[in-house]
């Protein structure tokens, strides 16, 4: 059994400790100590990092009491030696675990949302709710969640039997739960059994951001940062911005509306690039035409080649306006080709076999109906090549 010095004092950041084993598994080595400083993952909060003499302990994890810190080198078994904590990283986990707890405790008070599920990695930690929350009501979450932190509130450990741990006014309990328990109690707000490291007092903490909710089945799932990382969260943002209002020429509460007419001018220069791309190919449309060649059967069979898809279908309709002709339209694309084929009015002809012909010769997919079909292969680069055998086919079609 491990002697857990962060049980006791959580602001401890190195002890003298025993090695009691060493054990090579998958290029690491797994050590034992008679006690540690150092936290196991457990209980959601990710594992402390630290050091054991010089050798980087890179992980921690725990079973029945006993701790294995993972290593990068191994250590002699008997030897006496120094445990040093990464304190950086164990200020992120109490910050990020803390700061989940109060949020937890506020949704609960607040609105009844449960606390359903918490998971927390490096990057980011996250809280599904049972219950969602509008816009307005995450706002006041987070208010008075950073109230309480910026209050500095005592954080006091309790251990206790399980019978007097449940007449604690906690937001949820665990009945099963048998024997001593720990408990976590912030002062005036949450009590929660919890394993993890907390600091003593919230103010440690620092602030706590709410940077994303969405819907997660009937509630909601928040994404949150606390401490250090909201810091840098907001710092990194904020450098985003300033950039943006300096590309913008503008001030920085200027940048949405800038955007906004940005935007707008956008999707006008858009319909008007629209509007002048449909008159271009009904002039490349009409040229086309009057020169096409004519089938053995008397019509006329036209084919375009294009660089967007999107194009050879808004031409479609017009394909199928056209008096006697067979229309083949190819959409050629970095990494995709796209074929449409066309009967006008009064055309013979079966839309259905030219698609299989192109899908033939491209080895692509497609199908449609008997006056009008489509389909699409990967881009190859030989393109012209199989246009010209498809063509020279329909001919004789």
């Amino acid at each position: 059994m491990t002697e857990k010095l962060y049980n006791d004092n959580v602001m401890l950041k190195e002890c003298t400790a025993t090695v009691l084993a060493c054990e090579e598994k998958d290029g690491k080595f797994l050590v034992e100590l008679d006690r540690t400083v150092i936290f196991p993952e457990g209980g959601g909060q990710l594992s402390d990092r630290g050091k054991i003499n010089d050798v980087n302990v890179l992980h921690a994890s725990e079973k029945e009491g006993r701790v294995f810190h993972e290593c990068d080198q191994p250590l002699e078994v008997g030897a006496q030696v120094t445990v040093t904590l990464d304190w950086a990283v164990r200020l992120d986990r109490m910050q990020q675990h803390c700061g989940e707890h109060i949020l937890s405790f506020v949704c609960w008070k607040l609105f009844d949302s449960q606390n359903i599920g918490f998971h927390m990695n490096e990057d980011f930690v996250t809280v599904d709710l049972d219950k969602a929350l509008t816009e307005e009501e995450l706002l006041q979450v987070e208010q008075a969640t950073n109230a309480i932190i910026w209050e500095n509130r005592p954080i006091n450990v309790l251990n206790l039997e399980s019978e007097e741990a449940a007449k604690l006014p906690m937001r949820k309990f665990n009945a099963n739960l048998k024997g001593i328990l720990r408990i976590v109690a912030v002062e005036g707000a949450d009590v929660c059994t919890c394993c993890g490291t907390h600091p003593p007092f919230t103010g440690m903490v620092g602030c706590m951001k709410i940077i994303r909710a969405e819907r997660r089945k009937q509630g909601q799932r928040l994404e949150i940062l606390c401490g250090a990382r909201a810091m840098a969260d907001y710092a990194k943002k904020n450098n985003i911005l300033h950039n943006l209002a300096t590309n913008l020429s503008s001030k920085v509460d200027e940048v949405p509306e800038r955007f906004a007419k940005m935007k707008e001018e956008i999707s006008n220069l858009v319909e008007v690039v629209k509007e002048k791309t449909a008159k271009l190919l009904d002039i490349e449309l009409q040229e086309t035409l009057a020169g096409a060649e004519v089938r053995a059967d008397g019509a006329k069979l036209l084919h375009l080649v294009l660089d967007d898809a999107k194009n050879g279908k808004n031409l479609m309709p017009k394909l199928g306006a056209l008096e006697n002709v067979v229309s083949v339209v190819l959409a050629v694309q970095p990494e995709r080709i796209s074929y449409f084929v066309a009967l006008g009015k009064n055309t013979a002809g079966d839309c259905r076999a030219y698609i299989k012909l192109l899908n033939d010769t491209f080895g692509g997919r497609g199908g449609g109906k008997p006056d009008g079909a489509q389909g699409g292969a990967d881009f190859c680069p030989n393109w012209q090549e199989k246009l010209d055998e498809v063509l020279a086919q329909l001919k004789e079609l």
